[in-house]
C-alpha cells in the first residue's frame, strides 16, 4: 500500500507563518503535523512508501524533512509556484501516479489535518469492506457543511451520494480529507477528470467515484483538527494531546 500525502497548497490564510514554510511541517507540540500522521499510520505496518506531493516553493523543505525519517518517503514537485497556478488536489494525485507509475491500493490524506484517533482503524475498516472508503463525522453547523464534502449513506455505510460544498446539504455527514482507494479505482482518476470531475477539492474524486462503484464511509471514532487559519493553529497547539490510546 502507498500513502499519498497532499501537501501542494500554499496556506495563504496562515501567513506570515506559511509564507515561506509549508503548513504540514508546522509544529504541534513536540512534532510536526506530518510526523504525527506518519508515526501513527506506520504502526499498521501496511504502507511500504509515503509519497508527498508538494509544489516548487516548498518541495525542498519536504525533502530535507524526509531525510530525517526512517520510512521510505518520496517527495514529488508538481511544478507550480503560486496559489493561482496550483493544479488542484485531484490533478496532484494523478500527477504523482503518472510520475511514479503507482499501481497499488492507496491511502490519500491531507497533510495539514490532525486526528485524536488512529488511522490504523480506518485502514482495517477498508480492508474489511474490500472497497474504496472515506470517513464521516456528524456536523450540525450548516455553514461548515457548505464548505465541505457532504455524504448520504445507507444502513450498511455505503455512500449513495456525495456533494462538494453544497448550498443545500442533504445530510449532516461531513467527509474529511482522508481516503482509501483500491488500486482498480485509482485507475479511474484520469477518467474522472476527463468526464468533468472537479479537481480543486480532494473529495471531488470520491464524490465522482461513488457514482461508478461501491464506496463505504466509516464513522470517525474521535475528533479531527483542521488547521485552516492562525486562530485554529493556536487552538490546536493548546488542545491537541496526540492519539487517544
Amino acid at each position: 500500500m502507498k500513502c499519498l500525502i497532499l501537501a501542494a497548497g500554499y496556506a495563504t490564510r496562515l501567513y506570515p507563518l506559511t509564507e515561506n514554510f509549508p503548513k504540514p511541517l508546522l509544529k504541534v507540540g513536540e512534532k510536526a503535523i506530518l510526523d504525527w500522521l506518519i508515526d501513527d499510520i506506520d504502526r499498521a505496518d501496511k504502507v511500504d512508501e509515503y509519497v508527498v506531493i508538494s509544489n516548487s516553493k516548498f518541495a525542498d523543505h519536504f525533502k530535507l524533512w524526509a531525510k530525517q525519517r526512517d520510512q521510505k518517503i518520496t517527495v514529488i514537485d508538481d511544478g507550480t509556484s503560486t496559489n493561482e497556478t496550483r493544479l488542484g488536489a485531484v490533478r496532484d494525485i494523478q500527477y504523482a501516479i503518472d510520475e511514479l507509475k503507482l499501481c497499488d491500493d492507496m491511502l490519500v490524506i491531507a497533510g495539514d489535518n490532525l486526528l485524536d484517533f488512529s488511522l490504523t482503524q480506518f485502514i482495517s475498516y477498508a480492508e474489511n469492506k474490500k472497497t474504496s472508503c472515506v470517513m464521516r463525522y456528524f456536523e450540525g453547523d450548516k455553514k461548515k457543511l457548505s464548505r465541505s464534502g457532504v455524504l448520504e449513506i445507507d444502513k450498511t455505510d455505503k455512500v449513495i451520494g456525495m456533494q462538494e460544498k453544497p448550498s443545500d446539504p442533504k445530510s449532516n455527514w461531513c467527509c474529511p480529507p482522508f481516503y482509501f482507494y483500491k488500486k482498480d479505482d485509482i485507475k479511474l482518476i484520469k477518467k474522472g477528470i476527463e468526464e468533468g470531475c472537479a479537481v480543486d477539492a480532494p473529495g471531488s474524486f470520491a464524490a465522482w467515484l461513488c457514482t461508478q462503484t461501491k464506496v463505504h464511509a466509516m464513522e470517525m471514532p474521535g475528533k479531527r483538527y483542521d488547521i485552516g487559519n492562525l486562530e485554529s493553529y493556536e487552538s490546536v497547539q493548546k488542545e491537541y494531546k496526540g492519539i487517544n490510546k
